[in-house]
């Protein structure tokens, strides 16, 4: 299978947006990998004069074409998958994400975040990252550990959304900041177009559950993605597996109903690969099955199930 590289480049991004009628900036062949070298952030968080922390070329190039954007991600891609059609499923296994800057950083803004009531003036720190040593630095905090991952993995939408803000997960996937999702994981996305279309951006250092302030360590990684496509497949939301759980999603603005999604698409998760009833496997969700705040700042928030691997099957 062949490999292919996709940089970040004001002909390979689109900054906040997805949307069915994007072109392709790249087609591979299913069972063929991409490493995508992302970069991260609009010029309202970018070090000023005097910074230690230089802003990368691949990232000023985008910042001096001044593209069009509607929301907070700089997406590369699309790449379309030769014979994906409406109603496949496209398995996106996460072979290996690399920093390749040495900071990030983190913002607070005012109407944004869990409490935006609390905290109404913009506040951006600047992160120091040792890339050898596996580690971040806030000046004004401890060290902490890098676990690198993409906040923000998806296909094309269904046409008839249009155009939409990369703030909001939906089926499509996007922005879900799922925190699970590092190397060796493995995203199941339901293809809504031909040939799938998918962007990746959105770096991440590192994140806790919930995301409260709204970002991460938010930093430019490098992914390499393997690209395998089910023909006529019945998935209708995004889901999840790690080397040792299944993960399964829920998305609302509304808090609990994001959980009452999560949960049902975990009972049916369970009944269509056991011989549980459907009230067996509601039991056993509370039973054995971990319930986790995924994200509070995305307007979708999300929640996210982890059904740990032999347990049933």
């Amino acid at each position: 299978m062949a490999h292919h590289r996709l940089a970040s480049t004001p002909d390979t991004i689109r900054f906040g947006m997805f949307d069915a009628a994007f072109d392709p900036v790249l087609t591979v062949q299913p069972g063929d990998s991409v490493t995508f070298e992302c970069v991260s952030g609009g010029v309202e968080v970018m070090p000023q004069a005097g910074s230690p922390y230089a802003i990368p070329p691949a990232l000023q190039a985008i910042h001096d074409s001044k593209p069009e954007r509607i929301g907070p991600h700089i997406l590369t891609g699309p790449v379309a998958v030769a014979g994906a059609e409406p109603g496949d499923v496209l398995e996106v296994r996460i072979e290996a994400i690399e920093p390749n800057n040495d900071w990030g950083y983190c913002a607070v803004r005012p109407l944004a975040g869990t409490i935006p009531e609390d905290f109404p003036e913009r506040y951006v720190s600047h992160i120091a990252v040792d890339r050898a040593a596996g580690t971040c630095k806030p000046e004004w905090g401890p060290q902490l550990p890098l676990a690198p991952f993409f906040g923000t993995m998806g296909v094309a939408p269904p046409a008839r959304y249009g155009r939409l803000s990369s703030r909001e997960p939906r089926e499509h996937g996007g922005n879900m900041d799922n925190k699970e999702l590092v190397a060796g994981s493995t995203l199941f996305l339901p293809v809504w177009v031909p040939g799938a279309n998918f962007s990746v951006g959105d770096g991440h250092g590192r994140q806790g559950d919930g995301e409260v302030c709204v970002n991460a360590l938010e930093m430019g990684l490098t992914g390499t993605f393997t690209f395998v496509l089910h023909k006529a497949g019945d998935l209708k939301q995004p889901r999840a597996e790690t080397p040792t759980h299944y993960i399964l999603m829920g998305f609302n603005e509304d808090l609990d109903l994001a959980m009452k999604q999560a949960l049902r698409q975990t009972i049916d998760f369970i009944t269509a690969r056991s011989n549980l009833t459907r009230v067996q496997a509601y039991q056993f969700c509370s039973l054995a099955v971990d319930f986790r705040v995924t994200q509070t700042v995305n307007g979708e928030k999300g929640v996210h199930a982890l059904l740990a691997k032999g347990l049933l099957f």
